[in-house]
Formats: C-alpha cells, structure tokens, sequence
C-alpha cells in the first residue's frame, strides 16, 4: 500500500521544483549574468567600506548612505585607471623600442638556428628577409583561406569586443546601485528563507562572511608583499621599470597567472632592451622563480589558506579543479568558493556524526 502524501509534502516538491526552475533558468542566462556577477563580488568587498563612511559624522551631519556609495565606487575606479595609467606609460616606452630591436633579434636568431636547421635538412632563413619571403608564399597559397579566418575572426573579435563594452558599462551602474540598496537586499533574501531554516542558514552565511573578509585580508597582504618584493629586486638587477614593473606583478597576483604572466612579459622584454647581453633574462628568470616559489609555497598558504582553513594541498586542489570545471573564472573564484563549500561540509559531516545512519 502506498504512503500517502501530505499537503506539506506536496509544498515542499512543488518550491524545490520552483527553485531548480530558477536555477536553470539562471544557467541559461550565463552569458549576460557576467556583469551583475562582477558587481555583486565588488558591492560584497566594498560594502564594509561604505557602511564606514556612513558611520562617520561631523557635528550630527551623517553622511547620506548615495553620497556614500558614489564617493567608494569613485574611489574605486579611480585606483583602477592609476592602475592602467601605470601600465600603459611603460608599454609605450617598450613597444617601440622592440619593434626597432626585432630584425637585430632576427639576425642573431638566424646566425644560431639556420646552420642547426641546415644539418637537418630543413633550409630557412629566419632574419627579415626570409620571414618576409616565406609570408608572401603563404600569402599567395592560401590567400583567401586567410582571408575568409581574418573576416570571421573579425567578426567574432567584434562582438567580443561589444560584449566587453557593455560589461564594462554595466558593472559601475550595477555596482551603485547593489551597494545602494545592499542591506535591504540582504533582509529580503533571508525574509524568503523557510522559518524552519533561517536560524541555520543564517548562522552558515555569517561563518561564510567571516572566511572571505579574512580570505581578502589575506590576498591584499600576499599582494603587498609581492608587489614590494618584485619592485626592489628588479631594482636592485637594475632595471629602469623596476617600480611599475613591480606593483603591476603584485597587485594583479589575485587573478593567478594573470598578474605573474603580465609582469614577466613587461619584465622579459624591458630586460632585452636595456641589457646587451643576457644578464637580464637570468636576473628576470631567477626573481620570477623565486617569486613563485615565494608565493606559492608560502605566502598563499600561510596568508590565504591557513585564513579560510584550507591546508596547502587543498588550496593547490582548489585551483585546479575549479580551473578545469569552470576555466578562468573558476581559478579566480577558487579559494572563496572553497571557503563556503568548505562551511557547507562542516555542517553537513556535523549532521551526519549525529545522524543514526551513522550510529546505528
């Protein structure tokens, strides 16, 4: 015979259904969600920065919480064009100077691999001239082969493009006003909780806000610490852009690879402008190992992971499972998202200790 359901049953089956709704729903939206996600990780971060402001006063004047909000997101972008305003003065000055040092480099490439390649078989010449040549021939075989990918990456490369535009649009207006209404927000999201579940899920968000704030403080000393690190040890090899060079590499170090790979790029080629010989790209080799090693072994485990609770092993997991289930995005939100995952397996082993599935 079989059991009969109840009303409650039936409401539960029906909003969890109404729930997984939503989150396909949400999934099927990925692609435009990107900008309300970056907004919403910015309002999280500088929401403790707002409500400071707030909380200061001058004689009964409090400052109202729009002023606010406006003056931190200004703040912010502000920091973010410095940022950019210091990477862009050193590109100028080396983009030129390279492309002058490119049929120099060359001709010491085709003097060292030509009579190597001559052994094999293979006869090329790699200086100007012969890479001119071998372009016009590839040029004549396949003309319009390359001419229809250059359009069709044209094409694509320029939705891109429009796509990034208005993200980048976006993420202020969404910013402003998520901060704006922040708290309210947050009540409404816990006012649609169960009754029966608030106090837990309440108690899980505030153990979660409590990893990530010390998750950040984590991250802002490890790109402290870098950014001094690689500032004065190029300077101390004698690099003219040891400063921007430096403070570029550790403060991007949150995106990982990113920071590390634009900084040893800016790092490599200022080094085969400046020096003669290769002294530079052994300096620029040894600062950036040790770097990674620096930073890798030490300073994100003790820094970040010890933070969060997440031992060196799990941090370096971390990284590449989300990595390989969600591509960059997932290495960016790694460490965080482990952080409430780990949160949500601590009460869930609870359960499961006190459970009789478990004791009987």
């Amino acid at each position: 015979m079989p059991f009969p359901i109840t009303a409650e049953q039936k409401q539960t089956a029906f909003w969890i259904a109404v729930w997984l709704a939503f989150l396909l729903l949400l999934v099927s939206l990925g692609p435009i969600l990107t900008p309300f996600l970056a907004a919403a990780i910015l309002a999280y971060v500088l929401n403790p920065g707002v409500d400071r402001l707030q909380r200061l006063h001058y004689k009964r004047f409090y400052l109202p919480r729009p002023l606010a909000v406006l003056i931190v997101v200004v703040l912010f972008f502000l920091s973010i064009t410095a940022l950019v305003l210091i990477v862009v003065p050193v590109l100028q000055k080396e983009i030129p100077l390279l492309q002058a040092q490119i049929p120099q480099f060359l001709s010491k490439a085709n003097e060292f691999l030509a009579p190597k390649l001559r052994d094999l078989g293979i006869r090329v010449r790699l200086d100007g001239t012969g890479i001119k040549r071998m372009l016009s021939q590839q040029m004549a075989t396949s003309g319009d082969e390359i001419w229809s990918t250059v359009l069709a990456s044209a094409r694509i490369g320029g939705t891109a493009v429009l796509g990034w535009l208005a993200t980048v649009v976006l993420i202020p207006v969404v910013l402003f006003y998520l901060l704006l209404d922040w708290h309210p927000m947050l009540a409404r999201i816990a006012g649609a909780v169960p009754r029966r579940w608030v106090g837990r899920t309440v108690g899980m968000a505030q153990e979660v806000d409590t990893l990530l704030a010390q998750y950040l403080r984590g991250q802002l000393l490890v790109m402290l610490v870098l950014a001094t690190y690689y500032s004065v040890a190029l300077a101390i090899a004698g690099f003219e852009v040891a400063l921007p060079v430096g403070i570029i590499t550790g403060l991007l170090v949150f995106i990982p690879y990113l920071g590390f790979g634009l900084g040893l790029m800016l790092a490599l080629i200022a080094a085969l402008l400046q020096f003669a010989d290769w002294s530079g790209v052994i300096a620029v080799a040894v600062i950036y190992g040790c770097g990674q090693v620096i930073e890798g072994f030490f300073l994100t485990p003790r820094l970040v992971g010890e933070r969060i609770g997440l031992n060196p092993l799990a941090v370096i997991f971390a990284l590449l499972a989300f990595g390989q289930l969600f591509g960059f995005v997932g290495v960016l939100l790694a460490l965080p998202a482990s952080a409430v995952l780990m949160v949500a397996f601590k009460h869930l082993r609870r359960h499961y200790l006190s459970s009789s599935f478990y004791n009987t």
